[in-house]
This record gives structure tokens, C-alpha cells and sequence, in this order.
């Protein structure tokens, strides 16, 4: 190793030193202060290596003093150290967004959470009696109340409710399902693996674009245990198509002693087509058409957790309860905090958009929509005082989470360019943002949605823009 580099080296600070520096005593106010030190070596174990690696002129360019050293290794151990789970702004327009955890939850839920989290809680104590409880009739009377339906219980995800259902009812067994109902989810929930892991096995009917009744009926044997029906909620097929109905599905059943189990994904307890959006399956309708089971998502259109739901006959859910897989789906004392909160507010549907973080996403008018965007972007360029871009256009947002498939809503972007920075550089400052600011990239301009941000992250994104410019500048 050239002698240069050898004294660059020997320049960097030790680990001692650098514990007496006070940002470093700061930090052990929030860290603990082995975790400080681990991070320490690691950041000079990784500088000495980038050093190792430069070239003999990109030396001269090298600052080592203190100072900078100090607060490069205190910027990694904050980053490294804070929270991974944290709030973070949806500028992106994509409402239900997976990868940032589906549906913000309304205040009451987060009440709820709070109040549970903080101390005990009767997850499975009857207060009356003073005898062990379930936790499945938790939030029971509430989901008979709001489907109609005879029983209920609760699991961690849609994928599980549908997998206990099968399992529970056509283990070893045939389980018939239109070939056009094949579906997949993300890259990981796909229905013809969900019945094989069931233990059930599958009969394809019809074909992708038609299935016909009769199909059905012909398929009937002394293996088939069930009928699936399954809601396409992230694509259509249109054109040449053709689909029994569920009341037809069901008289089938009711002719062959076959229960019918309907799958709506999402589902919805209310009827979107009322607020001006396309009609989604409600639970209900499915309950009183005759649908023996029907499952759907707590954390998309619900607004509430992560929780897969299964409503219908007493018979089949009392049997889904006594499953020993049900254990190993069942859900928290929080889950069962939020989703009680997310389920009350359907009882008063007059004050539910108001209350209801993702409906309230989903029927904001576009003035409202355009008065938020307005907002943000005035504010932008009063901070950054012109030595930035900052603009209003036309857009669409996007519900997401496999729901309202192929729908799109009028929203409004405000697009921000500082100097000569590239797009995809400031989107990334606003991902390593704190809290982290999700924007997307159209037409070349870094933009954020006005339709799936609030209010109070308005504050947020500016002071983070003028943040970043300053740091550019």
C-alpha cells in the first residue's frame, strides 16, 4: 500500500475518541451505547476499505477532519438505528399501496390500538363469568350485525381465511372452480396452489373467457365437496364471456348437497356504487343470495388491519374453529382492537366517509383534491423563494390491493424540480426523508399525488423539499 495512503489511514479517529465527542454522548441518550459502537467500527472498517480502493489523485480530495468524520458516522448511526416501521407520506397515488401496508387506519382504530397496546387487555377472559373466553366472538355480533350472516371468525389474511375454508370443508377432497377465476395476487397468493397446500384437490370448469352452469353440473362426483367461486378483483375479461350467477351457483348447491363458498378478495360492506364508484361485492348480497361462506380482506376496501374475515353458516364456521390450523392463523390482541374500531364505524354510515380514511381517499371530490394540491404547491414556492419548480397538473390515482381492477381517479400532481437535480435523485432524498416521503416519477418530473396525502403532511413534504434543496444548494 502506497506510504500516502498508509498516513491517510493512521489519520482516522479510534473508537475512543470518537465516544467522547458530545454528538456522540447525545446519541447515547437514544441508543444504547454497544449498538453506537458496533456501528462506529463498521463505518471506519467501511471508510478504511474506500480509501484503500482510490486512486493516487483522488486522494488530494479527501477530507478526514474530525468534525466530518463525526457526522457522517452519527448520520449512519441514525439512519441505521431509528425505527424501520415508521409513518410515511403516499405521495405515490396508489390508495391501497401493499408495499406501504394497504389502508391508513381512521383515528378511532388507532385509539383502539393505543388503549389495548399500553396494558391488559380481556382477549380471552369472559368478564362476566371470569372463565376463559374466545377470541373469535370478539368482533362476532358485529360482523353478524353488518352481513347477515349466521357466524364469523377472523385470521390473519385473506389467503389464510381461504385456505381454513378449504381445508376445513374438502380436505382430500374435490373442489370445483371456473378456469376464469384462476387467479393471482401479487406474486405470491394464487388460487390453484392455495387449494393444493388445502389438501383438496382441484377441478377445473368452463374455460378462461366462458363457464356455463351446466359446466359445473357436469363436473359434480362422489369426491366434490364444494363449489369456489372466486372474485377476479385485479383484472377483467371482457369481450366473448360468459358466468353463472352466484344464485344459480347456489341453487346447484342446494340440488347436490354442496356448499358454496364465495371468495370476493376485497369485499366491501357497503355499496361503492352509491358514492360514484364502481360497484365492488358487498358481503351482505353475497350472504343473502345464499352463498354459504364468504371470505374478504379487513386491510383493503375495510380499512381496517391486516385480518382475512369469513362470514356464513354457523355449521361450517363452528367447524373451521375447531380446525387445529386455526390456531396457527389467529390474530392478535391488536389486530381484534383495530378491526372492532374499523367495524363500528359502518354502523353509522352517514358519518363514515368522514371517518373512514380510505373511503374518504376514495369520494374526495376533485376541488377538494385540487384545493389540497393548491396548498402544497403554494407553499413550496414561498419556502423555496424561486430557486425551485413548482407546478400543478392533471393526473390519476389508483386504488390498488387487487380492488375496483382497471379503475382510475381523477386527481391532481404537484410536480417539483430543484435546479439541476435528477429526477430520480430527488425522489430518492425523499425516501431517505424522516419521516420517508413516497413520490413518483411522471413525465420526468418527481410529483406528488394530492389525492393520497393528508392534511397534516403538507408540513412534511415542505420542510423536507427545502431540506433537500439547501443540502443541494
Amino acid at each position: 500500500m502506497p506510504t500516502s495512503k498508509q498516513k491517510i489511514l493512521a489519520q482516522l479517529p479510534q473508537v475512543d475518541k470518537l465516544l467522547q465527542h458530545s454528538r456522540f454522548k447525545q446519541l447515547e441518550q437514544k441508543f444504547p451505547r454497544q449498538l453506537i459502537v458496533d456501528v462506529i467500527r463498521e463505518e471506519l472498517d467501511a471508510l478504511r476499505e474506500h480509501i484503500r480502493h482510490l486512486e493516487t489523485e483522488e486522494l488530494a480530495s479527501l477530507h478526514l477532519e474530525l468534525e466530518e468524520v463525526t457526522e457522517k458516522i452519527c448520520n449512519a448511526i441514525e439512519n441505521k438505528l431509528k425505527p424501520r416501521m415508521r409513518r410515511t407520506v403516499n405521495g405515490g397515488g396508489i390508495i391501497l399501496n401493499t408495499g406501504l401496508g394497504r389502508a391508513p387506519l381512521s383515528s378511532a382504530a388507532k385509539e383502539a390500538l393505543i388503549e389495548v397496546a399500553e396494558g391488559f387487555s380481556p382477549l380471552e377472559i369472559d368478564l362476566e363469568s371470569g372463565t376463559r373466553g374466545d377470541r373469535h366472538t370478539l368482533v362476532e355480533d358485529l360482523l353478524i350485525k353488518l352481513t347477515g350472516a349466521e357466524a364469523a371468525m377472523v385470521v390473519n389474511n385473506n389467503a389464510a381465511a381461504v385456505f381454513l375454508v378449504l381445508n376445513t370443508l374438502a380436505f382430500e377432497k374435490e373442489i370445483m372452480v371456473s378456469r376464469g377465476e384462476l387467479i393471482a395476487i401479487g406474486g405470491s397468493f394464487r388460487i390453484p396452489e392455495i387449494i393444493n397446500k388445502s389438501g383438496a384437490r382441484m377441478v377445473e370448469v368452463g374455460t378462461t373467457n366462458q363457464t356455463y352452469l351446466k359446466d359445473y353440473g357436469k363436473a359434480i362426483g362422489e369426491d366434490t365437496a364444494l363449489i369456489l367461486r372466486v372474485h377476479t378483483s385485479n383484472y377483467k375479461i371482457i369481450g366473448f364471456t360468459a358466468n353463472p350467477t352466484l344464485a344459480e351457483l347456489v341453487q346447484l348447491g342446494r340440488e347436490n348437497d354442496l356448499p358454496v363458498v364465495d371468495d370476493l378478495g376485497s369485499g366491501m360492506l357497503i355499496d361503492l356504487s352509491r358514492y360514484g364508484l364502481p360497484k365492488e361485492p358487498v358481503v351482505a348480497e353475497s350472504i343473502k343470495t345464499g352463498a354459504d361462506v364468504v371470505t374478504f380482506s379487513g386491510d383493503k376496501l375495510l380499512g381496517g388491519p391486516q385480518s382475512g374475515i369469513i362470514v356464513g353458516r354457523k355449521k361450517y364456521i363452528d367447524a373451521m374453529k375447531k380446525n387445529q390450523l386455526t390456531r396457527t392463523l389467529r390474530c392478535c390482541k391488536l389486530t381484534f382492537a383495530a378491526l372492532e374500531a374499523t367495524l363500528r364505524l359502518f354502523l353509522d354510515e352517514g358519518r363514515l366517509l368522514k371517518t373512514h380514511r380510505v373511503l374518504n381517499c376514495l369520494t374526495m371530490p376533485l376541488e377538494q383534491v385540487a384545493d389540497r394540491a393548491d396548498q402544497l404547491c403554494t407553499r413550496l414556492k414561498a419556502a423555496l423563494n424561486g430557486k425551485s419548480e413548482a407546478g400543478i397538473i392533471d393526473g390519476l390515482s389508483e386504488v390498488g390491493g387487487g380492488s375496483l381492477a382497471t379503475e382510475s381517479l381523477p386527481t391532481k400532481l404537484v410536480h417539483i424540480k430543484l435546479g439541476e437535480m435528477a429526477d430520480r435523485e430527488l425522489a430518492r432524498s425523499l425516501r431517505l426523508n424522516d419521516p420517508p416521503i413516497i413520490p413518483r416519477v411522471h413525465n420526468g418530473n418527481v410529483v406528488i399525488d394530492a389525492r393520497t396525502i393528508f392534511d397534516d403532511e403538507i408540513d412534511i413534504i415542505v420542510q423536507a423539499v427545502t431540506k433537500i434543496a439547501q443540502a443541494g444548494s
